[in-house]
């Protein structure tokens, strides 16, 4: 398995690529979970001056035969991101490697034991290519995946695509903390429903299910107004 070191909008030094290898050890990655796949390193940098304190940006995500596991960090240099992307990392990772073993001798964990497990705390297919056809006096269209858009906005930047197997609830919620988000998107295994967990107050978590219904006849719509209930 190599290390993947890549930047987004800046140049990555040869320098930070040999640190990066020396930081994040395969061997101690591999003990923790002998099934990674890849690993991969994404620099990014802040141009906004008024943010000079967070300049630079550092996502280090981890994917094997279980759940995705994601961490980032942004501070006044790369090096110094790295220093503190790894330490989530690694925190992540101890925590799924706990629950593998925990989950052999006693089952899953309840829904309401996520927070006390997982402390502070799916694959990319961008599509980000723009065709542009517009003549003399014509209104400009233009096309991002499946969505024809015609003038101005709104403009979609990103499409992801993930391919999952249907979990349980708890399942969802403990593999949203493993990337950091506050929302997490999955199908729900009992009831079969695309499903979304979000992160409310603390460690409040609410759910989002969008039913399907063939013989509605309004307004087409979905549950975006939902989320902050």
């Amino acid at each position: 398995m190599d290390i993947v070191v890549k930047g987004r909008k800046t140049e990555v030094p040869e320098r930070f690529r040999k640190h990066v290898a020396e930081k994040l050890k395969l061997d101690k990655i591999q003990k923790l979970d002998g099934k990674v796949i890849s690993l991969d390193v994404e620099v990014s940098k802040e141009p906004n001056p008024r943010q000079s304190d967070r300049s630079d940006r550092v996502e280090i995500t981890v994917r094997s035969r279980g759940p995705v596991i994601r961490a980032e960090a942004a501070a006044t240099d790369p090096y110094a991101a790295l220093d503190l992307a790894t330490s989530k990392l690694e925190a992540r990772m101890r925590k799924q490697h706990d629950k593998r073993l925990a989950r052999r001798g006693n089952g899953r964990i309840p829904a309401s034991g996520v927070g006390a497990l997982v402390s502070g705390a799916a694959e990319l297919n961008d599509r980000g290519e723009l065709t542009a056809e517009q003549g003399p006096g014509e209104v400009p269209v233009t096309h991002m995946g499946p969505l024809e858009i015609r003038g101005e906005g709104p403009l979609v930047v990103r499409e992801k695509t993930h391919s999952a197997a249907p979990m349980a609830l708890d399942q969802a919620l403990y593999e949203m903390e493993l990337v950091g988000h506050d929302f997490y998107l999955f199908v729900d295994s009992e009831t079969k429903m695309p499903s979304v967990v979000y992160r409310r107050h603390a460690y409040d978590y609410g759910v989002i299910r969008l039913n399907s219904d063939p013989f509605y006849t309004g307004e087409p719509g979905g549950a975006g107004g939902e989320l902050g209930g």
